[in-house]
């Protein structure tokens, strides 16, 4: 492995420094801005200093995006201090996204270079009157003799009065449908007096100095160049950018909960009852343990996820939509359990660490709504159920992609955006490798290479992964009506998938690692653990004790709790 410092490493160096008590990223000042909802104005300028913004351009464009999981480290870095700023900065990558998969390269390369310099995108997906339903919108788009002429607006947009640029999709036919819209990059700066403005400021529960805000556009006249991609292709165009949004926001959550984790260790090292400290008591530790488990859990989803935009790019459709499902809801649950643990402190503004960890409550909350929720994120699945079904009985799977997607040290290929599609004809390798990869692990256990204990739960983890694929093969088909029992069928199915990236995450680096998470399978036994009870809630799984052991980890963890930095602690690659 190079010596070089990974751009993540030299960023969390940088903002080390700037949480001084006079730094941008000093927590009493980030308290402080969020109590006065404003925008963290010099944190982004810090950001912008890094030279962050290049890496949300891939290098193909002149930037210095060349692997996602990367942008998922550096954006984890960030939200670890300050989801606002996180988000404020962060949403350039996603206003960009179109261009980056459907405009031409002359555009692309304009925009890298704009971004790059620090300038920032917005993205108009939503309305008022219609949030998710895209195929609602009614901003349009009509032809004129040399361009494009808006009218509508857009609403709650982060970054609408700030952004100078803005990615709209727009009614391009009146009728409407899956062919009648289209995506333009707007530069606000080049739009004459009077042809748009921008809406109030919303204020918001969390995230509260953000700009979330919208724009309307009054008959506002755009060049023919403003274009991005084919007439009417817009709707594609957005669902294809969201596979990469989608995969990469999720960073906001590590952040947030990597945040948590560290707020709730101190305190429970500081804090006293019974003349012992809360982290010796047993009933605290266990929840700690169990909290790390669902961290570890989202780590190796995102993991997964991000590499797969490389490797497994005829997949994202799957892969995105999961991931986002996930890694949210696995988060919410970790600061719900942390925020028990905290008590009181969970939720006052001025008695611990300037009342940080109710900001990182109720800022993360909006993780799982942008970019498609949680229930659309979940409907995609669950429209994908009769394909995900064939391809488990017939155990198709690309086995080369499904390598690379889950061994940390092969190298990963240039993401060709052009293979996103709107469907994964091959369902989703991950789970499909799952049976294969539980012969390799018993053959492990088998040979004194894994712990049994560890085999027997992969194996409980494979019948209800069949029994899950048995249900799906059982739901009919629904376009419209969507029943619940599809949407318990999907979450099912998530657990599934997070179970099998973390059974082949591990059986990728199971030699190599020698990190405390590794030892003995530890972070894997108790990832396991954990699905099961979410797949076979009445079931007992395993040992408990495994929480016991891994919260053991998380009170002695130097920095930030990580099984990937974790691999690399005794020489790894």
């Amino acid at each position: 492995m190079s010596t070089a410092a990974l751009p993540s490493q030299a960023l969390d160096a940088l903002l080390r420094e700037l949480e001084s008590p006079d730094g941008p990223f000093a927590p009493a000042r980030i308290a402080e801005l969020d109590r006065k909802e404003a925008f963290p104005d010099e944190a982004c300028e810090a950001l912008n200093a890094f030279g962050l913004g290049a890496h949300y351009v891939p290098t193909k464009h002149g930037g210095r995006l060349a692997h996602f999981p990367e942008l998922v480290a550096l954006w984890r870095t960030v939200a670890r201090r300050d989801l606002t700023a996180a988000i404020g900065h962060g949403k350039t990558f996603l206003g960009g996204a179109c261009t980056w998969v459907g405009g031409t390269a002359e555009q692309a390369v304009a925009l890298g270079e704009a971004v790059s310099r620090g300038m920032r995108v917005s993205w108009g997906l939503t309305e008022r009157h219609h949030g998710s339903d895209l195929l609602a919108g009614e901003l349009s788009a009509t032809p004129t003799a040399d361009g494009w002429r808006l009218r509508g607006e857009k609403w709650l947009i982060n970054n609408a009065t700030r952004g100078e640029l803005i990615s709209v999709l727009a009614r391009t036919d009146p009728a409407g449908g899956p062919r009648g819209f289209s995506v333009f990059l707007v530069d606000k700066r080049q739009l004459p007096p009077g042809a748009f403005h921008c809406l109030p400021k919303e204020r918001t529960h969390g995230i509260r100095g953000a700009d979330i805000s919208g724009i309307a556009f009054n008959d506002a006249d755009v060049p023919a160049s403003a274009l991005v991609g084919k007439p009417g292709g817009g709707i594609e165009l957005v669902l294809k950018a969201l596979q990469l949004t989608r995969t990469a926001a999720v960073a906001m959550s590590l952040g947030a909960a990597d945040h948590a984790l560290r707020l709730t260790v101190e305190f429970a090292k500081g804090h006293h009852l019974y003349e012992r400290r809360l982290v010796d008591l047993p009933r605290a530790r266990r929840p700690l343990g169990t909290a790390a488990t669902q961290l570890l859990l989202a780590e190796a989803v995102s993991t997964v996820g991000s590499r797969a935009l490389h490797a497994l790019p005829a997949e994202a459709s799957l892969t995105s939509a999961l991931t986002k499902a996930f890694v949210p809801t696995a988060i919410n649950d970790l600061l719900a359990q942390l925020a028990d643990l905290m008590g009181a402190r969970s939720f006052l503004t001025d008695v611990y660490a300037h009342g940080m960890f109710q900001k990182v409550e109720r800022d993360h909350r909006i993780i799982a709504i942008f970019d498609g929720s949680t229930l659309v994120n979940r409907n995609a699945v669950i429209n994908q159920f009769p394909a995900l079904v064939r391809a488990f009985r017939q155990g198709r799977r690309d086995v080369a992609g499904l390598a690379t997607t889950t061994t940390l040290t092969a190298p990963l290929p240039e993401p060709d955006l052009s293979r996103l599609g709107l469907i994964s004809t091959g369902g989703c390798s991950v789970v499909q490798g799952l049976p294969d990869a539980l012969l390799r692990l018993q053959a492990l256990a088998d040979r004194g290479e894994a712990p049994q204990a560890v085999a027997k739960l992969a194996q409980s983890l494979g019948r209800a992964t069949d029994a899950v694929h048995q249900r799906m093969a059982a739901q009919p088909p629904s376009a419209r009506d969507v029943p619940p029992e599809a949407f318990h069928l999907a979450e099912h199915y998530e657990a599934c998938f997070a179970g099998a990236a973390c059974v082949q995450l591990w059986l990728g680096h199971a030699r190599e690692a020698r990190g405390p998470l590794w030892h003995d399978a530890l972070w894997l036994e108790a990832c396991l653990v954990r699905v099961l009870s979410r797949l076979c809630p009445e079931e007992q799984h395993g040992d408990a004790s495994v929480f016991d052991r891994l919260a053991d980890v998380v009170v002695d963890a130097p920095g930030p709790f990580s099984l990937l930095t974790d691999a690399r602690t005794e020489g790894a690659p």
